[in-house]
């Protein structure tokens, strides 16, 4: 190794930096050894690529550097990367950050390590995507100059690839616009880009077109770029100097391809009658092979500006039908509107017939059911001697009541009909809840007998709350029927009503069959049948647990359901906000 092969750490050339070019290749140093900066930094002092000098940023571990790179995605061209730091693989698991998080596959990376039994060469070129594998004891200036003369030219290929994919993305994504007006621009600006791209020159243009109307010929700016694109005016006259208008005129006039040191022009002419004229200015001249694909490209350029040109044509032409087509649409959207209305109607109508018949079917049977029940023990004390006139009375007191009660259910319904049936307002006034519970318990004690069942209570002296009395009623009583009705023969019922927590609660706890994981999904549904069936082959239409939902729902509360395992059975529950109400 001579003696100018060596790498010497010396401080930065600080009159170097204030000579930077304004175009750079940006390359970051990744190591936790500062003298490895500074001699990379000395090292390359003065170098330069294609009249572009290096940009160098420094990253002292591997977080700092994915801080950086993260901070500018895509535009680092290369990376010197030490492999031992933070830990002994961190430079390589930055690699992995790169390459899979950040998505990042044009940055050259080039893996300098001062311990290369850490990191053996083969096993990391075949497990990571690096560029090159260099141990510092072998990294003189004279190669660290070529690793990354090549790396920088390497990453030049890579980003001149992906700049002529970005430009024919462009020209595809513009094909299925080619029927909108804004498309032809948008085509235009497509040339441009795909043009620069293909040459891979920097370059700044107008995109011009000329067309006849009638025996005058129009000319417009479909788009520009660099120093021309404030120039583009679709439809207006052509607002050009008066060098570049000559360029202009002079490639109409000899329709073809003109090519020279700083200037080219190149010339479309579409079946429809339409010339295209594309004013580029680059920074060196188009060889052989660039004329050749500039040739290839604009060969297919005229099929997509004819689409474009004849559809605004035709469009011309088509305005009044147009205007007719929608003055159409307009009436139709408006009678399909009112259609609509009348449809929603009577779906609601429908829906509303629908609701009362079941209502009636479910709400009506139970009082109707009391009735039957206190009937048939009436007529049994008849037969009595000598006839219990107290005990008849109080049967046909019961009666009485049951049927009140059928009858206020009944305007309750008409009232609903009548108003809403998704609606149903509440009369909220002071109502002792334990009362309540009380009478609804002792209103459904005969079908429970009938059953041999017991219907014991535990329910307060009183209990006020703010509420309406009859659909707190009605909602007690579907949940003692329920249990009523699903109980076995000779099963016990219970009723409570208390506090808990926050809440006032009424609950029904029978010893049925329980709650199947399928009745708890659509418990409280409308027309909704449980797994298990009525014990004494009673009907059931599905409403009443609906019902209980929504008069709880009503009243601010809610209503639960939960299954007593492993004891048989289930508790049924109201559960309304706990604020008493004081009667004095």
């Amino acid at each position: 190794m001579s003696d100018d092969d060596i790498l010497i750490l010396a401080p930065d050339d600080e009159a170097a930096s204030g000579e930077a070019a304004s175009v750079t290749w940006p390359v970051v140093v990744v190591d936790d050894d500062p003298a490895v900066h500074e001699g990379t930094r000395f090292a390359l002092a003065g170098y330069a690529l294609d009249g572009a000098r290096l940009d160098i940023l420094s990253a002292h571990s591997a977080a700092e550097a994915r801080a950086l790179l993260s901070a500018r995605p895509g535009e680092v061209a290369v990376i010197l990367l030490d492999v031992v730091m933070e830990t002994e693989d961190a430079g390589l698991r930055l690699v992995d950050f790169i390459r899979r998080e950040l998505r990042d596959e044009t940055v050259r990376i080039i893996l300098r390590t001062g311990q290369p039994g850490q990191a053996p060469e083969r096993r990391v070129i075949v497990d990571y995507d690096i560029n090159d594998y260099k141990a510092k004891t072998e990294l003189t200036a004279d190669k660290l100059f070529t690793s990354l003369t090549a790396a920088l030219r390497a990453y030049q290929q890579l980003k001149r690839l992906e700049e002529t994919r970005r430009g024919l993305e462009i020209i595809i994504d513009a094909a299925p616009m080619l029927l909108d007006y804004k498309s032809m621009q948008r085509l235009a600006e497509g040339v441009l880009t795909q043009v620069a791209s293909l040459l891979n020159v920097a370059c700044e243009g107008i995109l011009v077109l000329r067309e006849k109307t009638g025996p005058d010929e129009s000319l417009c700016v479909l788009a520009g770029s660099g120093c021309y694109q404030h120039l583009v005016a679709p439809g207006a006259a052509l607002p050009l100097d008066g060098d570049v208008q000559a360029i202009v005129a002079r490639a109409f006039a000899e329709r073809r391809h003109t090519f020279g040191d700083h200037w080219s022009t190149l010339y479309v002419h579409t079946a429809s009658g339409s010339e295209i004229v594309a004013l580029l200015k680059a920074d060196r001249s188009l060889s052989e092979t660039d004329r050749a694909l500039i040739a290839l490209f604009t060969s297919r350029l005229s099929i997509a500006f004819d689409n474009v040109i004849l559809y605004e044509q035709l469009q011309r032409a088509n305005v009044s039908l147009e205007q007719r087509v929608v003055e159409r649409t307009a009436e139709l959207m408006r009678a399909n509107r009112r259609l609509a209305m009348q449809r929603s109607d009577l779906r609601r109508a429908n829906q509303l017939k629908t609701e009362i018949l079941g209502t009636v079917a479910h709400d009506l049977k139970n009082p109707l059911a009391v009735i039957l029940g206190r009937a048939e023990m009436l007529g049994d004390l008849i037969g009595t001697l000598p006839q219990p006139v107290e005990a008849m009375r109080a049967q046909v007191g019961h009666i009485r009541d049951s049927a009140r009660r059928l009858t206020g259910m009944i305007e309750s319904l008409i009232a609903d009909a009548m108003n809403d049936a998704l609606d149903i307002t509440l009369r909220r006034e002071p109502v002792d809840f334990a009362a309540l519970a009380r009478e609804v318990s002792q209103a459904n004690a005969p079908l429970a007998e009938t059953k041999d069942q017991r219907l014991r209570s535990a329910i307060p002296e009183s209990l006020f709350i703010c509420g309406d009395g009859e659909r707190l009623r009605e909602a007690m009583d579907n949940l003692i029927s329920n249990a009523i009705k699903y109980s076995p023969v000779g099963a016990e019922i219970v009723v409570t009503v208390g506090r808990e927590g926050e809440d006032i609660v009424y609950a029904v706890r029978d010893f049925g069959p329980g709650l199947s994981p399928e009745d708890t999904a659509r418990l409280f549904g409308r027309f909704q049948r449980l797994s298990a069936k009525p014990t004494g082959g009673e009907g059931s239409t599905g409403l009443g647990l609906s019902i209980v939902k929504r008069i709880a729902e009503l009243h601010g509360g809610r209503a639960t359901a939960e299954s007593n395992a492993p004891e048989p059975g289930s508790t049924f529950a109201i559960r309304l906000p706990g604020i008493a109400v004081e009667v004095t």
